[in-house]
């Protein structure tokens, strides 16, 4: 938070997120920020299924808020604007109240479902209409799932619903999703912005059980019982906002074209802003809503800064345990320094999670390929931070193809540490700005919602009435030509690899036939 007195006006963006929430007012043409986050859980009861209590995110977002409502110091709030995770699915009964716990994108229950999409040719039409590669982790194929398999569930469920409308129906008392949200569903029609009839047949959901979608820029009032809970008069204007993924380009400034969005966090994403759907012929891009004429197009890792966390539980927990509460990240990162660039032949593919772009291939397991007797631990941990580097570049090969790309804009913690920017500036090739601060997500939401209210007259210029104008500008890592090349080298050599593991394969498909 800036030093100086609180000013006349706030907005608040309200960021929900896969383990965490996090709220950020906003001065509203001044530099005065004040960040509450709050934390929890992402649940996994048994293998492959990842949850999240919904009530335990609306008690963080209440908590998120009312610290920030009250770091104003009676300022007069002149909204909140919400983002909130994609791929979410609950259920809700007759009385909107849940009757599932919130299955997360990375939930791999669906498997089957997606599989069955792919072998019978629904899924190629389903991504040109919807924008969504067909995966587990669109709501599409979890509503598959429960009509398959868990039929009293099904037949309980007034409502199918999200992250998003989970929130906005806390916030305002009304069922609603946006059209951002909705377009990371896998039942959106892009050209129309309507619910997709095909889709809803394929799952056998009336479209009766699905939330009303409104614009991105719709304002709702904040009902009296979260006004009480987060100190703010009932009434005051909520902005449904949009999906976390669109907004992040806001937030960073990845908004023009030629210019992507990358952040690293749990997950990674690259993103570029273009002004109609569009989606690739090989289907390995989604296309998601920012606005009605503002749409996102890219590809989404499950396995992204997270892979550092396996790597120091896995192998490094002595280390782990010497660095203290916190230092996992870092004793990874020290231990992966000893190693050079390339890690001396030694590749990971980090399929630890389902996997999603560029591949859609959820069964994929993580593996090493190129292991030497001479590779440490070190080998192993400098191996994961490129591998998860390299499949961020795999997604930036594909976007280069529909939109090129001239610079990337990137945003997450993970670079904070030098040795993230550098394998991923040489990854990639390319220019990379590594947008500071926290705010990221929130200030997309909060320039949205500045919109919406008719308080700024475009998203760039929303922007800019809530940054810090004294600020750095992003820095920017310098791209080794050395190390770009030892990266192109370094990924040049997985093909090989892998083909010379076919005749492993062989050997044992005859050792099992006899």
């Amino acid at each position: 938070m800036t030093q100086e007195a609180a000013p006349a006006q706030v907005i608040v963006g309200l960021d929900a997120g896969t383990t965490g929430v996090k709220a950020v007012a906003f001065g509203v043409g001044s530099s005065w920020q004040r960040v509450a986050i709050r934390e929890y859980p992402l649940l996994e009861p048994e293998p492959g299924v990842y949850i999240q209590d919904p009530g335990t995110i609306v008690s963080a977002a209440s908590g998120a808020l009312a610290e920030c409502v009250a770091a104003a110091q009676g300022a007069e709030v002149v909204g909140i604007s919400v983002s909130a995770g994609m791929h979410g699915l609950m259920a809700l009964d007759a009385d909107r109240r849940p009757v599932t716990p919130l299955i997360t994108w990375a939930d791999g229950r669906a498997l089957d479902e997606a599989r069955a999409l792919h072998r019978s040719g629904e899924a190629a039409g389903l991504h040109r209409s919807t924008g969504v590669p067909v995966h587990p982790m669109t709501p599409l194929t979890k509503l598959l799932w429960f009509a398959r398999h868990d039929p009293g569930t099904w037949a309980a469920a007034r409502w199918w619903v999200g992250l998003k409308e989970h929130l906005l129906l806390w916030l305002t008392g009304t069922l609603a999703t946006e059209l951002s949200s909705a377009s990371g569903t896998g039942m959106l029609e892009m050209s129309t912005g309507t619910w997709s009839e095909r889709a809803l047949d394929l799952c056998g959901v009336d479209p009766g059980r699905l939330p009303e979608i409104l614009p991105t820029t719709a304002t709702l009032g904040l009902a009296p019982a979260a006004a009480r809970d987060v100190g703010l008069p009932a009434g005051t204007p909520v902005v449904v906002g949009a999906a976390d993924g669109p907004l992040g380009n806001v937030g960073t400034g990845a908004m023009a074209a030629g210019v992507a969005g990358l952040s690293l966090g749990t997950s990674g994403a690259v993103r570029m802003c273009v002004e109609e759907p569009k989606v690739d012929a090989g289907g390995s891009l989604f296309c998601y809503a920012l606005t009605e004429s503002q749409w996102v197009v890219g590809g989404a890792t499950s396995n992204g800064a997270s892979v550092v966390r396996w790597v120091a539980a896995s192998l490094v927990p002595d280390r782990v345990a010497e660095s203290g509460p916190g230092g996992a990240d870092d004793a990874v990162l020290d231990l992966a320094a000893e190693v050079a660039p390339g890690s001396e032949g030694l590749v990971m593919l980090p399929y630890l999670l389902p996997e999603r772009a560029p591949l859609w291939e959820p069964d994929l397991p993580g593996t090493y390929v190129g292991l030497r007797r001479h590779h440490t631990r070190a080998h192993l941990a400098r191996a994961a931070i490129e591998g998860v580097c390299h499949q961020m570049r795999l997604i930036l090969d594909v976007l280069d193809e529909l939109e090129p790309v001239r610079s990337v804009r990137a945003t997450g913690g993970a670079f904070r540490a030098p040795l993230w920017r550098e394998v991923m500036a040489a990854t990639l090739g390319r220019p990379l700005a590594v947008v500071e601060g926290t705010e990221g997500t929130a200030l997309g939401a909060a320039a949205l919602g500045l919109v919406a209210l008719g308080c700024a007259p475009t998203l760039t210029d929303a922007v800019a009435s809530l940054s810090d104008t004294g600020a750095e500008p992003p820095r920017t890592v310098a791209v080794d030509p050395r190390l770009v090349a030892t990266y192109d080298r370094s990924r040049a050599s997985v093909p090989g690899m892998i083909a010379q593991l076919d005749r492993v394969a062989d050997a044992f498909s005859r050792a099992s036939a006899t």
